[in-house]
């Protein structure tokens, strides 16, 4: 039988999420398995990957917010923005904590980034990684993202701080570092990079890598245990099965959803979301 789970990784430096998808392909015997959410090949930390039906489920995972911890080395400029690139810059600084104090707030809540050359992005079908490879940089557009947590301290070398930071799926943490180094007068890079958190999955449930085993997966329940839930069974149980659209009350859920449907077992059935005409309708369903 085809397994199916949420892997909560820590993923080590040196491997990209594509081959942490690969490497568990072959330990679980499986083809569908998925990540939510691209950690840098240099980053360690959190990476949420799907196994058999929770790769349907992917979508909610990679729009969580997530949390990372990091250090921001002030004074040098990378072409990565952070510690793999080549220095194109080097800047005498001078940074104060007030100085730091004074500028982080325009960073916090809803602010704009321009993705670096080094990202997935796409534009005009190529990502902007592989244009980079190729010595290329093209104009990109600003983004929003919203960064919830935005914190800098001191370390013993006065240019080096450490930064924690908790911000909404699409937020590049290196550009946050090299915009605090543009902000203060200079330049700026990332090192170091940890995810701490994906969504509701931190490093205390994290498994490292060659440790992940089927048994050590979360059930397709739990992978969405952000979602309410509402448990149905009898008629109910077998028109969602059958993926009917069907009126809240009969669903026993209100509000917006989206919404996890048990089993009586607790086993997830589907997900459903609300329609505009005032009924429910299914977003996935799993058996």
């Amino acid at each position: 039988m085809t397994p199916s789970g949420l892997a909560v990784v820590d993923k080590p430096a040196g491997w990209t999420s594509h081959d942490v998808v690969a490497k568990l392909r072959g330990v679980l015997g499986t083809r569908k398995v998925g990540h939510a959410g691209t950690l840098d090949p240099d980053a360690t930390g959190v990476l949420l990957v799907g196994v058999g039906s929770v790769t349907r489920l992917l979508k909610w995972l990679s729009a969580s917010t997530k949390a990372y911890t990091c250090e921001v080395v002030f004074g040098v400029a990378t072409n990565t923005l952070d510690g793999s690139g080549e220095v194109v810059a080097t800047y005498d600084m001078d940074v104060q904590f007030r100085d730091v104090a004074r500028v982080i707030g325009t960073f916090r809540g809803d602010i704009e980034q321009i993705p670096p050359m080094v990202s997935a992005v796409k534009i005009d079908g190529r990502r902007l990684h592989e244009l980079a490879r190729e010595g290329k940089e093209v104009e990109r557009q600003p983004r929003k993202v919203h960064v919830e947590r935005l914190e800098l301290s001191t370390t013993p070398d006065p240019l080096v701080y450490e930064m924690h930071v908790a911000c909404s799926a699409g937020t590049y943490v290196r550009t946050l570092a090299a915009d605090l180094g543009t902000a203060l007068g200079g330049g700026a890079h990332l090192r170091n990079l940890r995810r701490t958190r994906s969504g509701t999955f931190g490093l205390d449930e994290a498994v490292p890598l060659d440790a992940v085993t089927v048994d050590s997966l979360l059930p397709p329940a739990e992978a969405l245990r952000h979602m309410d839930a509402t448990t149905v069974d009898g008629d109910v149980l077998t028109a969602v099965g059958h993926g009917k659209v069907l009126p809240p009350d009969v669903l026993g859920v209100d509000g917006d959803g989206p919404w996890r449907v048990l089993d009586p077992a607790g086993e997830l059935v589907a997900v459903y979301e609300a329609h505009h005409s005032g009924t429910t309708k299914p977003s996935v369903v799993l058996r």
